[in-house]
């Protein structure tokens, strides 16, 4: 029997009592009128009222007009997930209107404009306001009209579950960097529907904001995408060449943003080059020639990006130059859903390019891992002179979270084994030779200088065909097998050096659940509503591939995991069962592949299910 984990709204209402800090908003309006913004003042201000808060948005990928819904949950427990449903619904587009009304679980709220000729339920909680004559009332100019009409919404939201006008302005300032003439028309707006609001309308639901005094002390808000951005300019990334594609296109615009935080503090000057090329193709051979050249490089991307760059993904695993790619994915195939999330271009990453290729991906499953991963993903690819994947999606990317302050970097960069004019003479003395593609130390890592240095031996020929370990072309089966089984080495050597996984639970429980990337929020959430139902599970969060070995030792010691991923065909269930030799018969994969996060109700359903519950 599936659990109910979110119920409605009577049986949360028990006694009459409020429902503090602990539902979900969803604002659907259309596309390009604004709505951005007054989004982003709800989420700020809960922010700042302490509360624990996420905000999501479910936006069209074509034009303006079409239909758009940003989803704003409160947690007092801080569950970050997408909800299983919407305790209140702000009905803005008449077009979708039905659709939204009947989506809301009995005893649910809608704000809708009056004059609104959508099907009423009797189960639900409707206030009207009068959106249209508010608007025109306000004096507002014509042209802004459209824009400043939302935020009627925002100041009926604001009276009815107790937002502070004070905390709105100062939200509003800082949304328009300060700028009191935009930030007051929209606050006029605002006060004027909270006014109205007041005066008309008769509260009749259980839903509150209540300030927690502290309650986000500390924390910041912000995208994956800022912080893989933020993280890779702390990680001293030198060129970046990008085409713009959704959802990545932003971690690139926060990196024009931010790069001030490079510049040479003698001269002013940048020390970051950011180019747009022409396609993706330009970009990752832009990124590969200056990985090559000696420059910590990285580029920025989604899955049909990914695609086309195929064949230079081979080039620098195989010429084993390093340089990053950031994956923020989408779902496919072809186009596909440009704004909806997913998880399906595991196996792409870590097998791109034809041939046998097996590249290291990093999985990030927060905007702190994000950042983490940005400067962390730059040491790793000159460490093991190899391209590095971060594979990011969309849910993390684009929408607002909250996170702790980032842990910055406290070690000197890792270069590697890279030579320079001292230490290549110092190798020379020692070694008698330098060969670039010899494997002197046994982990299957050669040394390699940069072009330029001033030494008669430190040229070698780049070579992405057949070669020695002399960097001599070759055609000799030998030569070819045992290069390929020497850059095998080193990315197998990786599995205990990359992030290992991350486990919760005391490692008692009969049951695991396995998982990765922003799979995470839900299930926390769902940990927490198995074991009220008797089910404790212990939790174990992948976060790079190659596989570290502890993947299999808890597999191994469960007498049930379940495999959850965001895509349709069980990628990482493939990659697992395909890296081992043991029997994995009692590991379940669960695929879901719907486009949307995850949701805590679609866990606790399926294991609830498959364990007879």
């Amino acid at each position: 029997m599936a659990l109910n984990v979110q119920p409605a709204v009577q049986a949360r209402a028990q006694d009459g009592k409020p429902i503090i800090n602990d539902f979900t908003i969803v604002a659907a309006t259309k596309n390009g009128t604004g709505s951005q913004t007054s989004n982003n003042v709800l989420v700020m201000s809960l922010f700042r009222m302490g509360i624990p808060v996420n905000g999501k948005n479910l936006f069209p990928s074509n034009i303006k007009g079409l239909p758009t819904w940003y989803s704003i949950r409160a947690s007092k427990d801080g569950y970050v997930a997408r909800p299983a449903h919407n305790d209140i619904a702000v009905v803005m587009n008449p077009e979708t209107a039905d659709e939204d009304i009947q989506k809301l679980p009995s005893g649910g709220v809608c704000i809708i404009p009056q004059g609104s000729t959508a099907a009423r339920r009797d189960d639900v909680i409707f206030y009207d306001i009068p959106v249209d004559a508010l608007v025109k009332e306000s004096g507002v100019n014509a042209d802004l009209r459209e824009r400043v009409a939302n935020m009627v919404y925002v100041g009926a939201v604001a009276y009815l579950f107790e937002i502070p006008l004070d905390v709105i302005w100062q939200v509003l300032l800082d949304n328009f960097s300060g700028k009191e003439k935009p930030a007051k028309i929209n606050y006029d707006m605002v006060t004027r529907a909270y006014e109205w609001t007041k005066a008309n309308i008769t509260k009749q639901d259980p839903f509150k904001y209540e300030p927690i005094p502290g309650g986000n002390a500390g924390k910041i808000v912000i995208t994956g995408n800022e912080a893989g951005g933020l993280g890779a300019l702390f990680g001293g990334v030198q060129v970046v060449a990008w085409y713009p594609i959704t959802p990545s296109t932003s971690l690139i615009d926060a990196m024009f943003e931010n790069q001030g935080i490079r510049k040479d503090p003698e001269t002013g000057k940048n020390t970051i080059a950011i180019m747009q090329a022409e396609d993706e193709i330009a970009a990752i051979g832009a990124i590969i020639g200056a990985g090559w050249a000696g420059a910590r490089s990285m580029t920025s991307t989604s899955g049909p990006g990914i695609s086309l760059m195929g064949e230079f993904a081979g080039l620098a695993y195989f010429a084993e130059i390093p340089c990053v790619v950031w994956d923020v994915t989408r779902i496919g195939p072809s186009t596909g859903l440009p704004t909806r999330t997913g998880q399906g271009d595991l196996i792409q990453l870590y097998t791109l390019s034809h041939g046998d290729t097996h590249h290291i991906v990093l999985i990030p499953s927060s905007v702190k891992e994000a950042f983490e991963f940005g400067w962390r993903a730059q040491d790793i690819a000159e460490l093991y002179q190899t391209i590095v994947f971060v594979m990011s999606d969309l849910d993390l990317g684009m929408n607002n979270w909250m996170s702790d302050p980032f842990d910055y970097p406290d070690q000197p960069l890792n270069r590697g084994k890279t030579l320079d004019l001292e230490s290549l003479t110092a190798f020379l003395a020692e070694k008698g030779e330098w060969y670039r593609y010899k494997d002197y130390d046994g982990d299957g890592i050669p040394y390699r200088t940069i072009p330029g240095i001033d030494h008669p031996k430190a040229a070698y020929f780049t070579r992405g065909t057949g070669h020695t370990e002399r960097a001599t072309y070759s055609e000799r089966s030998e030569d070819w097998v045992a290069n390929l089984s020497r850059i095998k080495r080193k990315i197998n050597n990786a599995r205990t050096e990359l992030p290992q996984p991350v486990v919760m639970g005391d490692g008692q429980a009969r049951v695991g659940i396995l998982s990765y990337g922003t799979n995470d929020p839900a299930i926390i959430e769902a940990r927490d509503y198995l074991a009220a139902q008797g089910i404790p599970t212990d939790y174990m969060r992948i976060r790079a591939l190659p596989l570290s070995p502890d993947v299999q030792q808890f597999i191994d010691s469960h007498e049930r995991v379940y495999l959850l991923e965001n895509n349709f065909d069980a990628q990482m269930a493939h990659i697992i069962r395909g890296e081992t030799d043991k029997d994995t018969r009692h590991m379940k994969a669960l695929a879901l592949g719907d486009s949307m996060p995850m949701t805590a109700k679609w866990i606790v359903d399926q294991i609830t299910e498959s364990e007879g519950k």
